[in-house]
């Protein structure tokens, strides 16, 4: 769809002595956020809303037109898809306001979406061991779809990985969580053999990068720690990583949908608990903070609920074998 711009109206240009730019609001909003993953993750969305009301149009003149514009884009997306995009531009507005230079709401007539509920959303191991060790798929996609599987970590941690925060030696790399704490994941022996064929020595940068150079000017330009300094190749972004991993996948989902990268999360938590590993286990590996978390990934069903009240009857425990 082709973007839509809405011009502001005669002298609407803001006076540099009181108004502020989209833009300039934008960038200043991003460089308040102290998590690099939440920056990161806002940063698609408010580009966005700069492109359809233009990078000059006032940030006091933004319209409920001008959000709903934003969110055509992610109007067939899946209800999580949506809410995080409105999730960005509502902050956006808030902290605007919290600054006196956006008197109004243009969020306000947008509404958060309720997920579908869904039964297991976890990926078979047959059918991830499949896409981890086909080989017509480039190296970088499998390394990140086994690294996020081997680690349960979220898919925006591991994209703002730099080569620094590896440690090869004891297989683990330091990341940023959701709440800005540093945090520990830990790989198993795969994505120990894949590593060092992608990293070739490299030694500073993103460990996943883009395909192509970064923009060396202009308002696309990423920061100097998303770019490799060796190659000038920019970090590798959610979408793109998003949009790879569900095309390879399409072909292996009985839906023909492909999966998410969430789902690789989901799934190993899910496996993990499967294999017996105790609440307290899954809680160190996924990192949650509240034991109750771990609720929307592991559900074992009635088979496993029927075994442990099988195990713990003590008439069945005393009769003879």
């Amino acid at each position: 769809m082709s973007v839509v711009a809405f011009p502001g109206q005669p002298g609407s240009v803001p006076d540099p002595a009181t108004g502020m730019t989209t833009m300039v609001a934008v960038e200043r909003f991003l460089d308040s956020l102290a998590t690099v993953t939440t920056r990161v993750g806002y940063a698609e969305t408010l580009a966005r809303l700069t492109a359809v009301a233009g990078p000059a149009h006032p940030v006091d003149d933004l319209t409920p037109e001008h959000y709903a514009a934003v969110m055509d884009r992610w109007k067939t997306a899946a209800a999580a898809t949506w809410n995080r995009h409105l999730s960005a531009l509502c902050s956006f507005t808030t902290w605007a306001q919290r600054q006196d230079i956006l008197a109004t709401n243009p969020a306000r007539r947008l509404e958060r979406r309720k997920p579908a509920r869904r039964g297991d959303r976890s990926i078979p191991r047959t059918r991830l061991e499949t896409l981890f060790t086909d080989i017509g798929h480039a190296l970088r996609e499998r390394l990140l779809w086994r690294f996020l599987y081997d680690t349960a970590a979220r898919a925006e941690e591991v994209l703002t990985l730099n080569v620094e925060d590896l440690d090869l030696e004891f297989r683990r790399a330091r990341v940023v969580s959701k709440g800005g704490a540093i945090e520990y994941v830990h790989w198993a022996t795969p994505t120990a053999r894949l590593l060092p064929r992608l990293l070739t020595g490299r030694t500073t940068g993103p460990v996943f990068l883009a395909d192509r150079r970064a923009p060396a000017s202009g308002p696309r330009t990423p920061a100097a720690a998303d770019i490799d300094p060796t190659t000038g190749r920019g970090r590798l972004s959610y979408p793109r990583a998003e949009y790879l991993f569900k095309t390879a996948s399409a072909k292996l989902d009985p839906h023909r949908q492909g999966w998410t990268l969430h789902q690789l999360r989901h799934s190993a938590l899910q496996h993990l608990a499967q294999a017996g590993r105790t609440t307290p286990e899954l809680q160190a590996k996924s990192r949650h903070q509240h034991l109750a978390s771990l609720g929307r990934y592991v559900r074992l069903g009635e088979e496993t609920s029927a075994r442990v009240t099988a195990e713990a009857d003590p008439i069945q425990r005393r009769r003879p074998r």
